[in-house]
């Protein structure tokens, strides 16, 4: 994709939402970590649902290591794969007491060796609360990338890889969250919604679809 249409892409994107947010709750780094080891394959709005009375409890590393695996495991039953999860989120809540004075590392490498804890996630982190240009590639993301010629890849670190090289500057703390958002909306893997897309016109892939019931102008296409 030439670079000025990456540019007008996310020029667009920051006209329409110039602040975007996640969509897991959480109240300082710690709490971002947990309830991002907890998403993995499950919903946000599914963690926030169990995190809402985990973090009640629990908000600090200490408080979490003092509520013990089992009671974790209850609080997080909602969730798949909780049982691995809270097992994950009890000790690396003691790893973080132990190796980092209880604070959540600023790192790649810190976060990393963390139980629970891959690239995606680190990158969430990284981004999100220590403000970095870090891209986590999720499914949307991957998809995005791929689907819109904008950082066609076979891997998601062969997307984020690109997608580092090609987002311009200004974009960059923000680019993780308008493109999984826009993937999550509106370029749902299945039927997206090629009709209402705001960067249609920069996009690569064909055939776009029209609305409901609805063939696509041609202007549109």
């Amino acid at each position: 994709m030439p670079k000025a249409d990456v540019e007008a892409i996310f020029h667009r994107f920051h006209e329409i939402e110039p602040e975007p947010k996640g969509e897991l709750d959480y109240s300082n780094a710690f709490t971002l970590l947990v309830a991002v080891v907890l998403s993995a394959q499950a919903t946000d709005v599914g963690v926030n649902k169990a995190t809402k009375h985990l973090f009640a409890l629990a908000a600090t590393p200490q408080q979490m290591v003092a509520l013990g695996v089992e009671r974790i495991t209850e609080l997080v039953k909602t969730i798949g794969l909780y049982r691995g999860k809270a097992k994950n989120v009890f000790t690396l809540s003691q790893m973080l007491i132990d190796l980092h004075g209880g604070e959540v590392p600023s790192d790649r490498e810190g976060l990393e060796a963390l139980p629970g804890v891959g690239r995606k996630t680190a990158n969430v982190v990284l981004n999100i609360w220590f403000k970095q240009p870090a891209i986590a590639v999720d499914t949307h993301l991957f998809r995005v990338g791929n689907r819109t010629g904008m950082a066609p890849g076979k891997t998601p670190l062969a997307v984020e890889l690109t997608l580092l090289k090609v987002i311009p500057a200004p974009y960059m703390l923000h680019a993780h969250h308008w493109l999984i958002l826009h993937g999550r909306y509106v370029c749902k893997a299945r039927k997206p919604e090629c009709w209402r897309c705001e960067i249609r016109q920069w996009c690569r892939f064909e055939p776009k679809t029209p609305p409901p019931n609805k063939p696509l102008p041609k202007h549109v296409a």
